[in-house]
């Protein structure tokens, strides 16, 4: 089904559509970039989010991006231009704004994920309420390699899979595959690179058919039930990450990782 595009102007850093069932589209749009989570993504998503939000007759929004990859995290250069604690609890505060947007929307939202989601990029995918990925696709949370534990991508890692599994992510930064992430249970389905749209929309033709309001309620439950803590794990974990990304360690590492070397950790030398 072809999606008509969104009269509202929004931010060109996602593209936005809806189609007559009511189901939005939101495309991360810096292909270039590995569609980083930068200041402009961030609140582009948080527009588009708001937008689903006030209209009524929405049944569903699919979280795609363009290009090779769907997420490749934070906009580390971004941060690394201004090594301010008050600027870095902002920037992660505007992040789980986003983040929390998704889960307190009334309708489900479905990652549809193609190449690396790293950082809070898993994060991203961890969030959504369901995810199908491409048998190419692969997860992790590697920020541990430039010195900056992944702290908010951790509270929806952990409510997603086992606490072992997802510490060994956070540990070692190494990535998982497709097929892991959905034995893990980060994701729900995964299918040739081809084939992902169409799986997409065979799960949205399960879903769309049920009432809205009773999914509406069911979710808002789900999560209720599930856990009351995750604002203030997110606030912890935000505070942690910002008071993490101004020690030596964090600065030397995301430099290191723009300047394409290996970093010099200044704790041990």
């Amino acid at each position: 089904m072809s999606p008509t595009q969104v009269p509202a102007a929004l931010p060109s850093a996602v593209v936005h559509t809806r189609d007559e069932r009511g189901v939005h589209f939101l495309a991360l749009n810096r292909a270039a970039s590995f569609n980083v989570l930068g200041e402009d993504m961030l609140a582009a998503l948080q527009q588009a989010l708001d937008a689903v939000a006030l209209d009524t007759s929405a049944r569903a929004v699919v979280i795609s991006a363009h290009g090779k990859a769907f997420c490749a995290g934070h906009n580390l250069k971004e941060m690394a231009a201004r090594p301010e604690l008050g600027y870095y609890q902002a920037l992660f505060a505007q992040c789980t704004r986003m983040m929390l947007a998704i889960q307190n929307l009334p309708v489900p939202v479905i990652a549809q994920v193609q190449g690396v989601a790293t950082a809070a990029g898993c994060q991203l995918v961890a969030q959504c309420d369901l995810a199908v990925a491409s048998s190419d696709a692969s997860f992790g949370v590697n920020g541990i390699d430039v010195g900056l534990f992944c702290a908010t991508p951790s509270v929806p890692l952990s409510r997603n899979m086992p606490a072992k599994q997802a510490m060994e992510m956070l540990l070692t930064g190494g990535f998982i595959s497709a097929d892991e992430a959905r034995v893990r249970g980060l994701v729900n389905r995964v299918v040739a690179p081809a084939l992902l749209g169409d799986e997409v929309e065979r799960l949205l033709a399960a879903i769309l058919p049920k009432p809205r309001d009773a999914i509406a309620m069911g979710k808002a439950l789900f999560y209720q039930q599930r856990e009351t803590g995750m604002r203030a794990a997110y606030q912890l974990a935000g505070q942690t990450m910002a008071c993490n990304m101004v020690h030596a360690d964090a600065q030397e590492g995301v430099q290191a990782f723009i300047d394409k070397r290996k970093p010099r950790w200044p704790a041990h030398q």
